[in-house]
């Protein structure tokens, strides 16, 4: 996989963020933290390391999280989301301290980044105890996350405002991480009348004989709250650049069509699934889906890193091939009284062996062909002798 990298030396990363949490609390820890001379790649992985630890203990005490793991998993879930918020913020300014900021750096960064959203859902389904709705709070992350980096992809400036996700949303996850560590996760699983009392004063005719997890509600609060304000965000910075370059604002939406196919995919495959993927493997649903999410998103900052034409990227659709197979098999089963060709599960499997090796390739060759192109190491921070 060969990429036109003569644009990378000419890259310049624009951040641009307001966020008042970031300025009161984390610049002298930031300071603190990058006296140590650590590799910017190796405290970004650090950090990454904190969330999949985080999922693998929801993995190993709530498998389908629907059952309430022990409290101490939901204090070590805060602690670790911490860690790696912390980690996030500091290696920016590693790089820049150290003088090895690099086009390599912004890569590395988001693709954790865009990983951390999967790892970071299976926690959370941990701590609300909400089974197969995990894939919901996934989609809720994935959403603004894939919008911002198209956004940056046209204005060059990755734009956060006074309260946002990376920073101020962090910070409400690990908070609630905390709090159900004195409560339970049965809190949030339960109706939110009974675990917030006040609502029950409040008369809801239509909902008044239906039981509506309080988990529910924070997704619901969640999109209209923070995802619907920011994607309107996204958009109107997106077309306000392209209609100052007399440009397509077409070819600009084209390149959210393969994230689209992804999210439609794999809610198809679901809502046909004769197992009840979603509900009996979330784990195995949200890595598989994570790492194609993963993909995308790496190859829309490669395309952006190497300066490529605005439009459709044909190549991002690699990652979604596979799911057609199991949408056909979904479908014959329905046809075949419930009975698939294969196993599910099976499919499951091969759907995550399938992304995570197409998004370690595309990881491995592109670390490899920019650190050679730029003449830099991925793990030391002095740079290679010409």
């Amino acid at each position: 996989m060969r990429h036109p990298l003569p644009a990378l030396d000419a890259t310049k990363y624009g951040k641009r963020s307001m966020t008042t949490l970031s300025i009161l609390c984390w610049i002298r820890l930031i300071r603190c933290s990058t006296l140590l001379c650590f590799p910017t790649f190796q405290i970004t992985l650090t950090g990454f390391t904190f969330l999949v630890l985080s999922a693998l203990l929801g993995y190993i005490y709530s498998p389908r999280l629907d059952t309430a793991p022990p409290r101490w998993v939901h204090l070590a879930h805060g602690l670790l989301l911490f860690l790696y918020q912390t980690f996030d913020a500091v290696d920016g300014k590693q790089a820049r301290r150290t003088s090895s900021s690099s086009p390599l750096g912004e890569l590395f960064d988001h693709g954790c980044d865009a990983l951390a959203c999967a790892f970071e859902a299976l926690a959370l389904g941990s701590t609300l105890m909400c089974g197969g709705w995990t894939f919901c709070f996934w989609v809720v992350a994935a959403v603004p996350f894939y919008l911002a980096t198209w956004e940056h992809f046209f204005t060059n400036t990755l734009i956060l405002p006074t309260i946002n996700g990376p920073t101020e949303g962090l910070m409400l996850i690990y908070v609630s991480h905390l709090f159900t560590f004195l409560t339970g996760a049965e809190w949030w699983a339960q109706d939110f009348r009974k675990s917030l009392p006040i609502f029950g004063w409040i008369p809801l005719p239509f909902l008044s004989e239906i039981e509506i997890p309080l988990y529910v509600i924070v997704l619901i609060l969640m999109i209209v709250g923070a995802v619907i304000p920011t994607v309107r965000s996204n958009v109107s910075n997106v077309q306000e650049v392209v209609e100052a370059r007399k440009g397509s604002m077409a070819l600009a939406l084209a390149m959210i069509l393969p994230f689209i196919a992804l999210l439609a995919g794999v809610s198809i495959w679901c809502c046909l699934s004769p197992s009840s993927i979603m509900s009996n493997q979330p784990h195995l649903l949200v890595i598989g889906t994570g790492f194609n999410f993963g993909y995308l998103v790496g190859r829309m900052i490669l395309a952006h890193l190497c300066d490529e034409p605005r439009g459709l990227k044909s190549g991002m659709f690699m990652s979604l091939v596979f799911l057609c197979f199991p949408i056909a098999n979904a479908l014959i089963a329905k046809i075949n009284n419930g009975a698939p060709l294969v196993d599910e599960l099976v499919l499951l499997v091969l759907y995550c062996a399938y992304t995570v090796g197409l998004y370690l390739h595309l990881a491995v060759s592109v670390v490899h062909e920019i650190k050679d192109a730029l003449g830099i190491y991925c793990f030391r921070i002095t740079r290679k002798e010409a």
